[in-house]
């Protein structure tokens, strides 16, 4: 079995003490493994950042262990750690350029840091630049790139040091819908091509979506529910789990009188037209009163309230129609209450 390359063991953190201390994590256990894309989703204040700054030790624990690559970096002295660090790289949803350098010296500066030869350094920058989609806009400064930019530099510059881990936290919150897509594309590229493992932090569900492998949920500083994307998309088990995956679910309060069942998709084909194919195939028509449906990688996941056809031969017909197909499960709503 693989060997995780992060491993977070009964980690807890309390900032201040006696009545006033705010518990911000909880007995949180984690394992990452080396090379996926592993997304922390939580509400604001849930403790996401205060997580992802535990696993560089940005904030030291209460208590706890935090194991990167084999080594538990809560019992490395400074210097140990600081190395250690190298191999742990972190992006920030401000970006946090320094804006008196260029983007070729932002993204040369941590080689600095760590004593690389100055040419040496600017060859590895404009690798980088050019790794991101940034090669001519060495000379620009932060001020004169667009937010995009900007975080495509970001990323190369925390890539300047060959990280085995990419922490991102909201990197893509201060970003529109298209720019966010593209830096999502640019994070699954390298996880892809250099292997770095990247932990995602957000509070966005499309960004788990779009690339993530396995996620974890965070709730008030504990871990609610933690698997695959599509075990999690499809069968959320917690009330978190739910609010998160079917932000838009509908109420069933809301619904009309009908015989209306429930469906969800559990992750078959998205190219499969269920309504249409029910017309074609059985010649019955059904009113979709809602849905919450999203499409990961070819497959389908969420839910759809129908309402049958009001004549009982046409209602079994579809309902069974329904139930024969794959990677769906039924369930029917008796009440709207």
């Amino acid at each position: 079995m693989q060997e995780p390359i992060i491993q977070i063991q009964n980690l807890n953190k309390i900032f201040g003490t006696g009545p006033t201390a705010v518990h911000a994590l909880g007995k949180i256990n984690l394992s990452i493994l080396p090379g996926e894309i592993f997304g922390i989703i939580g509400l604001s204040g849930a403790g996401k950042s205060t997580l992802v700054r535990c696993m560089n030790l940005l904030e030291r624990p209460t208590s706890g262990s935090i194991l990167v690559d084999g080594k538990d970096l809560t019992k490395l002295r400074n210097k140990d750690l600081r190395q250690a660090r190298q191999r742990i790289s972190m992006i920030f949803q401000s970006f946090n350029l320094l804006m008196q350098r260029t983007a070729l010296d932002n993204i040369r500066f941590p080689l600095e840091l760590i004593g690389t030869k100055r040419s040496e350094a600017v060859k590895r920058a404009r690798e980088l630049l050019d790794l991101v989609g940034l090669s001519n806009r060495a000379d620009a400064y932060p001020a004169q790139l667009s937010g995009g930019q900007k975080q495509r530099v970001a990323i190369a510059r925390a890539l300047a040091t060959n990280p085995k881990v990419l922490l991102c936290d909201e990197a893509t919150s201060a970003l529109d819908p298209t720019t966010t897509l593209s830096i999502l594309s640019l994070l699954k590229e390298l996880n892809q091509t250099l292997g770095v493992t990247v932990v995602v932090i957000t509070h966005q569900m499309n960004v788990i979506e779009e690339i993530c492998h396995r996620v974890a949920i965070l709730d008030h500083g504990v871990i609610a529910e933690q698997g695959t994307v599509e075990d999690i998309f499809s069968h959320p088990q917690t009330e978190i789990g739910r609010q998160l995956v079917y932000p838009n679910g509908v109420r069933i309060d809301q619904l009309p009188e009908a015989r209306v069942i429930r469906i969800a998709f559990n992750g078959g084909s998205s190219y499969e037209p269920l309504i249409a194919s029910l017309a074609i195939d059985c010649g019955v028509k059904v009113n979709i009163l809602g849905a919450d449906t999203r499409n990961i990688e070819g497959k389908a996941f969420g839910t759809m309230l129908l309402g049958l056809p009001s004549k009982e031969d046409e209602a079994v017909k579809a309902l069974h129609y329904i139930q024969s197909q794959p990677d769906i499960t039924v369930e029917e709503v008796t009440s709207h209450d």
